[in-house]
């Protein structure tokens, strides 16, 4: 699991910087300025699992696990997000995040996952909610997506949604779909330093 963590920041770390090769990772532990160079942030297997076991009993669940300020240039967080069964009318709707890139990696379950196209009944999340103060910033949930692109997905895929990108999970086959999601905030809205209580 940390390999799969750590080419999931190596990814963000390409995806983010592109050509910036003297970024440092600020510990989500500390809130100073910088950490010297070499200095990075873990999360372990035992502390996914552990989020997944304590909301177990929720339908959906999505918790920031850290969030990071890279060299005080941009942040990333990490999060789990655990979504029980659901099909047809039990889907909900989907969601949009206007300022963070989310990269989604499989960890168990099934599912079909609808980016792109769009979204009825439209409405931003209040500016105070958790939704916007400590896991994706400014964003907006809709309706079931029209004419997006459907995609089924499971254990190891990785699936990158870029900003402006509504997205849904139209239907959840398995028991339920357990995914690491790290966020790439280069406007810098996600609260730096976060770690859970």
């Amino acid at each position: 699991m940390q390999n799969i963590i750590l080419n999931l920041l190596a990814i963000v770390f390409a995806l983010s910087i592109s050509g910036k090769s003297h970024a440092q990772t600020q510990n989500a532990q500390s809130v100073g300025p910088h950490l010297p160079r070499g200095a990075a942030t873990d999360v372990s297997n035992t502390e996914i699992q552990s989020l997944v076991q304590k909301t177990a009993s929720e339908r959906i669940s999505d918790q920031a696990i850290r969030v990071v300020s890279i060299n005080g240039e941009y942040n990333v967080g990490v999060g789990v997000v655990h979504r029980a069964k659901t099909s047809g009318a039990q889907a909900g709707g989907g969601i949009e995040h206007s300022q963070i890139t989310e990269i989604y990696h499989v960890i168990e379950g099934s599912a079909t996952l609808v980016t792109g196209g769009s979204m009825g009944n439209l409405s931003e999340f209040p500016g105070d909610h958790p939704v916007v103060t400590v896991l994706n910033g400014p964003s907006t949930r809709g309706g079931p997506i029209q004419d997006g692109v459907s995609r089924k997905i499971g254990p190891g895929d990785v699936v990158i949604i870029p900003p402006n990108t509504p997205h849904w999970f139209s239907g959840i086959t398995s028991d339920q779909i357990v995914y690491l999601v790290v966020r790439v905030d280069p406007h810098k809205v996600l609260p730096a330093g976060y770690m859970p209580k």
